[in-house]
Formats: C-alpha cells, sequence, structure tokens
C-alpha cells in the first residue's frame, strides 16, 4: 500500500508530519506493508493534510486528515473524496509548470524522471544556443516574478554579451504577502528549477548558477540544497552535464529576509555579501550583473517553467494564454475565501471566476468587498472590475498589477483607508534607505494618511501628489509600486475616506 503525505511546509504548520508518524504506527500495528511517501502539495491548502492512498494505480484523496484519524484511515472508515485529480477545484486547472507538483517523491531523480523530467533539458543540450533562445522568445514566456519582461530578451542580453563568466542567478526572495507558488516548486519539485536553470546556462554560455532563498524558508533551502547535490551526483549538473560536454553548476544561497531583496539589482547586492540595496540602473544585470558580469535574474516560476516548453515545444506552450500574455499562471488565492490554495491556468480567466467560483467567495459568507492582486504593492480591484481577465496588459488597463500572481480577498468589513496607511507604513519599514521619494514619501504617506484619518480632507490633493512623485522618482519598484494600492483605496472607496464615516459610527 502506498500513502502520499505531503512534506509540503503548509501540510506541515497543519500537521502531516504527525499525521505521517501515526500511519506507520497504526500501520505496525496491523502488521500492513505500508510505503510512506512524502510528496510536495497539491495546492489545495484548505483540504491539508491531504493524504492520498493510491488503489489499482489510482490516488484517492482524504484531508483534512489528523494524527487521531490514522487509525480510522487505515480500517476504511472516513470517506474519500475521489480521485485527487477529479476534485473540482485541481478539475478546473491547466497544470504544466506545476504538473509534477504533489504527485512525485520531491527528493527522487528517478521518479522525476519517470514523469518527464529532464526531456527539455535533454533536447535543449543538442540545440545551438541561437535555438535555444529562439524558442524561449516563440514560447512568450514573459517574467513571472512581477514585471513580466520577455525572458528570452532577457537571455538573449546576456548571451551576446562579451565576458570570461556569466551567471544565472534565481530570485526565490518571494516576499509578497499572499504569494507561495515560488515555495511550493521549490519543496515539491525542485528538480524542475534546476533543470530550467541549467538551459539558462547552456543557452546564454553561463556555466554557475545560484539560487537566492529567504531565510523564512527553511524547508525549501534543505530541499533545494539536497536536489543540487542529487542532479550534481546524476550529472545533470558539473562540468559534463547529462554527457553533452557543456558545463553549469550552482549553489544555494540564503538571503536574511529584506523584502527589497526581491528587487534584483538589491538581491545581487546581497548575493556579493553587500548590504541590500538597490542599484541605479543602467547598467543592466544583463551586463554588469552578479560581480560585474552578464547575469540572467529570473523568477523561480519563470525558471520552473523552461524545461516544459522545452519537452512539449514553444508553440504548445504559446497556444495558452491571452493576448501577449502566453502560457499558464500559477495563482495563489489567500485572504479570506473558502477554498485558498494554488490554482494554475491559462491566462485569460475572468478575476470574478477566480474569486467567486474557484476560490468559492469568503470564508465569512459576507460579500467580496476588494481584491488585492499582485502583493503588498498591487492595486485593490473593486467587484466592478471583477470582468478584468487575467492578464499582464489588461490589468495595466485598469491600473493594476499582476506581479507574482498573489490574490489577497477581502469582505466588506475592510478598511480601505487602514489598507492605504499599512501600504505606506510597509514601504517605510521595507524600504532600502537609497533613494528620497522611497525612504521619506512613504513615511509622509503615513502622516498624509493619518491626517485625513481625522478628518482633514485637504490632505487628499497632498497624498495625490506624493504618490505621484513617489511613482516618478523612485529607484526601484518598492517606492514607485506603493502608489498603486494607495490609489487603488482612494479611487474605488472614497467613502472610506470620508470625514462623515467616524460620525456616523
Amino acid at each position: 500500500m502506498k500513502i502520499y503525505v505531503p512534506m509540503d511546509s503548509a501540510a506541515k504548520a497543519l500537521g502531516a508530519d504527525e499525521v505521517a508518524d501515526a500511519l506507520i504506527v497504526e500501520a505496525q500495528n496491523r502488521g500492513l506493508e505500508v510505503e510512506i511517501i512524502r510528496n510536495g502539495t497539491r495546492g489545495m491548502i484548505w483540504l491539508e493534510p491531504l493524504v492520498e492512498i493510491e488503489k489499482d494505480g489510482v490516488r484517492l484523496a482524504y484531508g483534512p486528515i489528523a494524527p487521531e484519524d490514522a487509525a480510522a484511515l487505515l480500517d476504511g472508515h472516513i470517506g474519500t473524496l475521489g480521485p485527487v485529480e477529479d476534485i473540482p477545484f485541481f478539475a478546473r486547472q491547466t497544470r504544466l509548470t506545476f504538473a509534477r507538483c504533489g504527485v512525485t517523491d520531491p527528493l527522487s531523480i528517478a521518479d522525476y524522471e519517470a514523469h518527464g523530467g529532464f526531456e527539455g533539458l535533454k533536447r535543449a543540450i543538442t540545440m545551438s544556443q541561437d535555438a535555444i533562445i529562439d524558442e524561449v522568445k516563440l514560447s512568450g514566456l514573459r517574467g513571472r516574478g512581477g514585471a513580466g519582461f520577455p525572458t528570452g530578451i532577457k537571455w538573449d542580453t546576456v548571451r551576446l554579451a562579451h565576458a570570461p563568466q556569466k551567471y544565472i542567478v534565481c530570485n526565490a526572495d518571494e516576499g509578497d504577502s499572499g504569494t507561495f507558488a515560488d515555495r511550493m516548486i521549490m519543496e515539491g519539485d525542485p528538480f524542475t528549477l534546476i533543470e530550467g536553470m541549467t538551459i539558462a546556462g547552456i543557452g546564454c554560455g553561463a556555466t554557475k548558477g545560484y539560487i537566492y532563498i529567504r531565510s523564512e524558508y527553511p524547508d525549501a533551502i534543505a530541499v533545494m540544497t539536497r536536489a543540487v547535490e542529487i542532479a550534481r551526483g546524476a550529472g545533470a549538473l558539473g562540468a559534463d552535464v547529462l554527457g553533452s560536454g557543456k558545463a553549469f553548476d550552482m549553489e544555494v544561497r540564503t538571503g536574511a529576509g529584506a523584502y527589497v531583496c526581491g528587487e534584483e539589482t538589491s538581491l545581487l547586492n546581497s548575493l556579493e555579501g553587500k548590504r541590500g540595496v538597490v542599484r541605479a540602473k543602467p547598467p543592466l544585470p544583463a551586463l554588469e550583473g552578479f560581480l560585474g558580469r552578464p547575469t540572467v535574474v529570473n523568477n523561480v516560476i519563470s525558471l520552473a517553467t523552461v524545461p516544459v516548453i522545452f519537452a512539449k515545444g514553444a508553440a504548445h506552450y504559446a497556444g495558452f494564454g491571452l493576448g501577449r500574455s502566453k502560457g499558464t499562471m500559477p495563482i495563489q488565492i489567500a485572504g479570506n475565501v473558502q477554498f485558498g490554495g494554488l490554482f494554475e491556468t491559462a491566462f485569460g480567466m475572468p478575476l470574478g471566476e477566480l474569486v467567486n467560483t474557484v476560490a468559492g467567495g469568503t470564508a465569512s459568507g459576507r460579500p467580496v468587498k476588494a481584491v488585492q492582486v499582485g502583493g503588498p504593492l498591487g492595486a485593490y480591484l473593486h467587484p466592478d472590475q471583477f470582468d478584468t481577465p487575467f492578464g499582464y496588459e489588461e490589468f495595466d488597463g485598469q491600473k493594476a498589477l499582476i506581479g507574482h500572481a498573489g490574490i489577497v480577498v477581502f469582505d466588506d468589513n475592510a478598511d480601505m483607508l487602514s489598507m492605504a496607511r499599512f501600504a505606506m507604513e510597509f514601504c517605510a519599514v521595507e524600504s532600502c534607505g537609497k533613494c528620497t521619494p522611497c525612504r521619506i514619501g512613504a513615511v509622509r504617506g503615513v502622516e498624509t494618511i493619518d491626517r485625513i484619518a481625522e478628518g482633514d480632507t485637504g490632505a487628499i490633493e497632498l497624498l495625490t501628489d506624493l504618490c505621484e512623485v513617489m511613482t516618478d522618482g523612485s529607484l526601484c519598484a518598492l517606492g514607485g509600486f506603493t502608489p498603486f494600492p494607495v490609489m487603488s483605496a482612494l479611487r474605488h472607496f472614497p467613502e472610506d475616506f470620508a470625514p462623515q464615516k467616524e460620525a456616523a459610527e
């Protein structure tokens, strides 16, 4: 009997380790031969710990399971949710990047290969650098970390740069509120990230890579570190990748957890052992990045998606999506929802369908008031905007951004003035201090919103002007995007900024 119990951080936080231990004890008491496989999560967090029992080749889902349920589960006294793939939340998805996540043992390279792993790399090592770059360009893959910049163009810039050494740097400093896709892939399918980085290295002429992971992710750090060792031992990393004669190796580096180190130049400073502050651009990291050498800096999901592009072809991947938003996006659903978790789907699904159908509306049962998309720097969208398709240009047309595709739902109890203040305060706390508009502007922003809360409506114009200065004058997206949540809250929920609100209460 094969039983799958997730080793993902979210599942472990909800008792997955204790469930696995209880199942082992109960199986021994019954004399059952049971193989406990610690897989990644399927991403349906409200069902965690989600235990899967394989019967006749079908994996049946049970969850959420507590340690005290172990005996009843083995005795067949707990009803199944049916095959995992048939659960509505899961069945609606188009899983490309996350196809193996929750299916395989994350640290079994044999399991990885049995489920299509390294097919993309095996194809890539037979291709020229030009052909590799062209494949990425044709796929339409854009950076999944926030900016949405075409991945192939960034790679080509590094490829064409002349330097004795080039680097691939994976930005795993996932710090946006309501986001966890990077962590899930690193804990649940680490070899796909390694494979994607290796293809990037071969395509760009880089022989060394670094995965920069925030210190708050100890499980991801441990899994990725071990996966790199296993891949190197299997010949998928090193001086002769899969016998191709091409070299690429990598290592895991741990960051201290500064939010601003999610910005690529701050990350590079931290990686070099310096203070994590933003660099002025130009020069671009693609020309002068890590240690002054040409460097590709890509997000985890961007790199983890590369193997499926090479395994199935650029045209297959580009066949999904909407307009210039090609492929799929792992959308992370959090906040006041019935069904929170990771939902991978092709670009184009309306925001309202994600919130009301996929996420099941609010957990409180109250009406949805606002949805923040893109982390703490993302705009608040009103239900009137719920027909907006999930796509980069479509969100830009709503003065919003997709960012890392985390969506956080709020019901009608939310006070949007308080949320606007939180955005400014967050920026003030997390600012690296390099530029005045961010360092000082955010502090003045908190003070100005406090004046509005006290009834000074004249301060609303001042807040608007301040946001304009921060947008136009900040060196990076931290100060430049903080006005998105502030101004969207003011624009869509003016009643929360009105002085009569306090009097009415």
